[in-house]
């Protein structure tokens, strides 16, 4: 019978191939049985068998698993060793995996089955069981997977309990049919007037292509009559810990202000930042301090107050690596804008 065990699990190796999409699972497993001490049975001994699992869809259980085990040598009664028996275990249960990695998961089984003696001694008797058990599977490549489980019986007429453990190789088989794929129908193509060719302006700065110069502004920017951006932005840098704006910054003040003047119907950003020496919140109100004071230069210049727009980042922003007095300066800084 041992031989016959043995040789089954080769052929079943050599057999069959693995897939990522298969719908069976065959395992040849190898393992013992450890006797509740009121069975007159050794307390351990030797098994083998075989298990088809079928791989289940859209269920709560992920495989139905089919199976046997035999003792691989008799059985000796304690009570007489003169006495011995084989026994053979069939079994079904449903299993439910639960991933821990790409090639590792846990599982859990539950079922029922039948175990038959070869010779019914002492109160072993052919009988009906219940099993659950758990167990561990490792993929060794993706033809075979490692399986190794504990699974506790429960035999019905006695209450009689065997702890069985197995390890086992996993080989897939039996690949799934790939879905058809779907085709769709096309639709018929839209009909389309004929109309008259307008002139492009393929970068949507209202300046037609055909007397842009400069074809290629970015979406909102604003554009003189030759569709060029008109550039005008406000940078202006602090002093440590200080909201109050050097006087060598009012020329740029000014140009930002006339800008805004000869063009009513756009706006200004004001957007104000700090280094990060001090506190997060000390450095956001400082931020929102040295905007306020761009806003008051611009007023000052006959700017509105309610088209201009002011932000505080605080040290959020950093424009440099605050690890150098340079870098800190740099971020020292409020950023005006033009938008629409």
């Amino acid at each position: 019978m041992k031989k016959i065990l043995l040789s089954s699990a080769l052929c079943a190796t050599m057999m069959f191939a693995a897939n990522s999409e298969y719908k069976y699972e065959l395992t040849p497993m190898v393992g013992g049985v450890y006797t509740e001490g009121n069975l007159d049975l050794e307390r351990n001994y030797a098994n083998a068998g075989l298990a088809l699992g079928f791989n289940l869809d859209d269920s709560m259980f992920d495989q139905i698993e089919l199976g046997f085990l035999r003792s691989l040598e008799d059985v000796d009664y304690r009570n007489n060793t003169s006495k011995e028996t084989g026994i053979t275990r069939i079994f079904t249960n449903v299993i439910k995996e639960y991933g821990l990695s790409s090639s590792t998961s846990l599982y859990a089984l539950v079922g029922a089955g039948i175990e038959i003696f070869d010779n019914e001694q002492y109160g072993n008797e052919n009988s009906l069981f219940g099993n659950y058990g758990f167990g561990v599977k490792y993929k060794l490549s993706e033809n075979v997977s490692l399986k190794a489980d504990v699974r506790h019986l429960i035999e019905t007429d006695h209450g009689d309990n065997n702890l069985l453990y197995t390890v086992g190789l996993a080989i897939p088989f039996g690949k799934k049919a790939a879905p058809a794929p779907m085709v769709e129908k096309a639709a018929p193509a839209p009909m389309v007037e004929k109309t008259e060719p307008k002139e492009m302006d393929t970068d949507g700065d209202g300046v037609v292509d055909s007397l842009d110069k400069c074809p290629d502004t970015p979406k909102g920017n604003i554009v003189d009559v030759d569709g060029c951006t008109l550039k005008v932005n406000l940078n202006i840098n602090f002093e440590n810990d200080s909201s109050v704006i050097n006087n060598s910054y009012s020329s740029k003040i000014k140009k930002f202000a006339d800008f805004m003047k000869a063009f009513p119907s756009v706006k200004g950003k004001i957007e104000a930042h700090t280094d990060a020496v001090g506190t997060k919140a000390y450095n956001q109100k400082l931020s929102e301090r040295r905007a306020a004071s761009a806003v008051k230069a611009l007023e000052a210049y006959g700017v509105k107050a309610d088209r201009l727009k002011s932000t505080g980042y605080g040290e959020m922003k950093p424009k440099a690596s605050n690890d150098t007095a340079e870098g800190k300066a740099m971020n020292r800084r409020v950023e005006g804008f033009i938008f629409k």
